[in-house]
C-alpha cells in the first residue's frame, strides 16, 4: 500500500508519500514563518490562503521524488484536526477532491496522533507499550500508549502549553517569531545559576502541568531587571537559560512519574518542542538515572508539523480497513482518546 499524506493544520504545508514496503519515499514541507513574522504569530486567514498556493506544488514535488503516479497511490491521508479551521479545510477539501478524481479512499488523521507516532519513521522505532510526551505550542500531554488508537491521557497542561510559554517568554525578551527556537539559541549564552526559576506543580501529586505562572515569573524577572534602563543581552541570556532549564526539568520530573505510574520503560517525546536539545538531554539523564528504559524521538525535521507523519498514520489506519465517506470533515478540537483502536 502507498499513501499520500497532507498536512495543513496551522502554518506549515506538508506532503509526503509512504510505502508499506519501502517506507518514506518522498517528503516536502513549506514553512510560513516568514509570512507571519511581521505579525509576531500566526494569522489564520493568511495561513489558509498560503496553503491554497503551496499545496498542489508540494504534492507534485513528492509524487516526482517518489516516482509515483496516481495509479500507484492507494489512499490519501489528511490532517482533519485539531488545528485552525480554515487551514484544515484547505487540506481536507484538496484531499477529498483528489481522492474522488483518483477513485481511491481518503481518511482524516488526528494531528497529535501523527506527532505521537512520528518516531515510527526512524530506523529504530519504539515498541508498544510506552509513555508519550507530546509537547508543542498548543499541547503538553502525557499519554499511556498501548497500541495505535489505544491512548489513555495521564496528564496535560491546565493552562499554557510548554511551547506557548516558550513563545510568550521569548516575546517578553524582545525576540523574533518564532520565539521558542530563538529563546533556546539565546540560552546557549546564559550563565547557569544567575537566576533560578520555579518548577511548577512538581510538588503536587498527579501528572498535570501548568506553565502560565512560569511565564509570569519570567515577566516579573525581566521587569525587575529593567527598572534602571534597558536590560542587557547577557541578562536576557541568563533569564532564557533559567526559563529553559525550568521547563526541561519540570517535564523530566513528570515523565519519570509517568513511567513509574504505568510500569513502562519506554518514553517517546514528540511535537515541536521535542526538538529542544536541553529537553532531550534532561530526559536522557532521567532515563540514565533510572537505570532502565530508553528514550525515542523523531529527527528534527519531523518534530515540527509535516506530511510524513500524516502519511504514516494514514497507512496504518487505511491498511486496517478504516474508511470514511466523501464528506469533508474537520475537527478544530478533537480529543485523541476518542480515536478507534486498530
Amino acid at each position: 500500500m502507498r499513501v499520500l499524506g497532507i498536512e495543513t493544520s496551522c502554518d506549515e504545508t506538508g506532503a509526503a508519500i509512504y510505502d508499506a514496503n519501502q517506507g518514506l519515499l518522498g517528503d516536502a514541507l513549506y514553512s510560513q514563518v516568514a509570512l507571519h513574522a511581521d505579525y509576531g504569530g500566526v494569522v489564520p486567514e493568511l495561513a489558509s490562503r498560503d496553503h491554497v498556493r503551496k499545496l498542489l506544488p508540494l504534492v507534485k514535488e513528492v509524487m516526482l521524488k517518489s516516482g509515483s503516479t496516481p495509479d500507484v497511490i492507494d489512499g490519501i491521508a489528511y490532517t482533519s484536526g485539531p488545528g485552525l479551521i480554515g487551514a484544515l479545510m484547505v487540506g481536507a477539501a484538496f484531499a477529498k477532491s483528489l481522492a474522488l478524481a483518483w477513485d481511491i479512499p481518503s481518511l482524516g488523521i488526528h494531528h497529535m496522533e501523527g506527532h505521537l507516532l512520528s518516531p515510527m519513521l526512524e530506523d529504530d522505532p519504539p515498541e508498544f507499550p510506552f509513555v508519550a510526551l507530546l509537547v508543542s505550542g498548543g499541547h503538553t500531554q502525557l499519554v499511556d500508549v498501548a497500541g495505535i488508537g489505544q491512548y489513555r491521557l495521564l496528564g496535560e497542561s491546565i493552562d499554557d502549553a510548554a511551547g506557548e510559554a516558550f513563545d510568550k517568554t521569548a516575546k517578553l525578551l524582545g525576540l523574533d517569531y518564532p520565539g521558542g527556537p530563538a529563546l533556546a539559541k539565546l540560552a546557549l549564552n546564559g550563565r547557569a545559576g544567575e537566576f533560578v526559576f520555579p518548577r511548577p506543580m512538581v510538588n503536587r501529586p498527579g501528572l498535570d502541568f501548568s506553565f502560565s505562572g512560569l511565564k509570569t515569573f519570567a515577566r516579573n524577572t525581566i521587569e525587575d531587571n529593567s527598572k534602571y534602563g534597558q536590560i542587557d543581552e547577557q541578562v536576557k541570556a541568563d533569564i532564557a537559560l533559567a526559563f529553559e532549564r525550568s521547563v526541561a526539568s519540570t517535564l523530566s520530573i513528570k515523565c519519570a512519574r509517568a513511567l513509574e505510574a504505568t510500569g513502562h520503560n519506554t518514553l517517546v517525546i514528540a511535537g515541536g518542542v521535542s526538538a529542544n536539545q536541553r529537553l532531550r538531554t534532561a530526559l536522557q539523564k532521567m532515563i540514565d538515572k533510572r537505570g532502565k528504559g530508553k528514550l525515542f524521538f523523531p529527527r528534527p525535521e519531523f518534530c515540527t508539523d509535516n506530511g510524513a507523519m500524516i502519511a504514516l498514520v494514514g497507512y496504518y489506519r487505511l491498511a486496517a480497513g478504516q474508511r470514511e465517506d466523501s464528506q469533508v470533515i474537520c475537527r478544530p478540537r478533537w480529543p485523541m482518546d476518542t480515536l478507534p483502536g486498530i
